[in-house]
């Protein structure tokens, strides 16, 4: 009994987004067409910024890092979750469960890093453009794109470790698509208050520390561009500055919407809307938000093309 126990830990049971196969057939269209899209649309803006002279800035290599980070987000969970769309056992052993976890939540801790960054390129360019190419050098560049890279590996750490060491006496059947911490944590069966505070407190440190410092950046930006005397320039520094704010509230208005609520305040199959959100639909949308509404990536692509 022992032995069949500790089986039972080993591995876990994701329930996936639905139990009709039906169903199921026409999600795997869906989200295989979404992953497609997703994979060329990063694809295509990080070949862009490579090859395009016009686009080697540091705005562009923050978004070149930004699809590069979009791509392995959602590869960390999407390929998954469409073998468990065709399958009839959708069993994930604890070590694949730990580290999709580890790795999803480090990338979405990235990005989360990486819009401040991004938002500060915006900052300082429209603020202080006579210091912009000595502030934004391609050292500091560089610096800012590694610290974002490690913050997000470091910071999640805390989250993994005090998810997966909490008791489940068992219990291993997941409401998700992917091995997600508050799914996982609603298995426990002892009181996880502690961890529960522990997870809330580093959720605002994630989350809500940078929203303040975007929204703080963006008031500056938008009193500076509101003092542009050109209108032409006025709507251009508002074309790139709304394009980086849409990006923002969809992931931090997803993120936080099912990291920062209580548990017992959701309602079955909410979370996995809200993680379809964050984790699939933001990617697909980014390198849209961006190229359509950007001029200088869209004469990049029309160069590519035409070569």
């Amino acid at each position: 009994m022992h032995l069949k126990n500790e089986t039972i830990l080993r591995e876990f049971i994701l329930l996936g987004l639905s139990s009709d196969p039906k169903t199921q057939v026409g999600l795997f269209i869906i989200f295989t067409s979404v992953y497609t899209v997703i994979l060329i649309g990063n694809f295509l803006i990080i070949v862009l910024v490579l090859t395009d002279v016009n686009l080697r800035t540091p705005m562009y290599f923050f978004l070149s890092n930004l699809s590069f980070l979009d791509l392995c987000y959602s590869t960390s969970t999407l390929p998954r979750m469409l073998k468990d769309l065709l399958s009839i056992n959708k069993v994930i052993s604890y070590g694949e469960c730990a580290a999709q976890m580890y790795i999803f939540l480090s990338l979405g801790e990235s990005e989360c890093v990486l819009l401040v960054v991004m938002a500060y390129d915006r900052y300082v360019a429209i603020c202080y453009p006579l210091h912009y190419t000595t502030i934004m050098s391609k050292k500091v560049c560089i610096r800012l794109a590694v610290g974002t890279w490690m913050s997000g590996f470091l910071l999640s750490i805390s989250h993994v470790s005090l998810t997966l060491n909490i008791d489940r006496c068992g219990h291993n059947v997941i409401n998700h698509f992917a091995c997600e911490v508050t799914e996982v944590l609603s298995l426990g069966c002892e009181n996880i208050i502690l961890v529960e505070l522990v997870i809330f407190i580093v959720g605002i440190i994630i989350l809500l520390t940078p929203v303040t410092f975007i929204v703080i950046s963006y008031v500056n930006i938008i009193q500076n561009i509101l003092k542009i005397a050109s209108s032409s320039g006025r709507k251009k520094a508002f074309s790139t500055c709304s394009s980086h704010m849409m990006v923002v509230a969809i992931f931090y208005g997803s993120a936080m919407a099912a990291y920062m609520k209580p548990r017992s305040s959701s309602l079955p199959g909410t979370d996995k809307v809200i993680a379809v959100l964050y984790l699939i639909i933001t990617p697909m949308l980014n390198p849209m938000i961006y190229t359509l509404r950007n001029n200088d990536v869209k004469d990049a692509f029309v160069k590519l093309i035409t070569k």
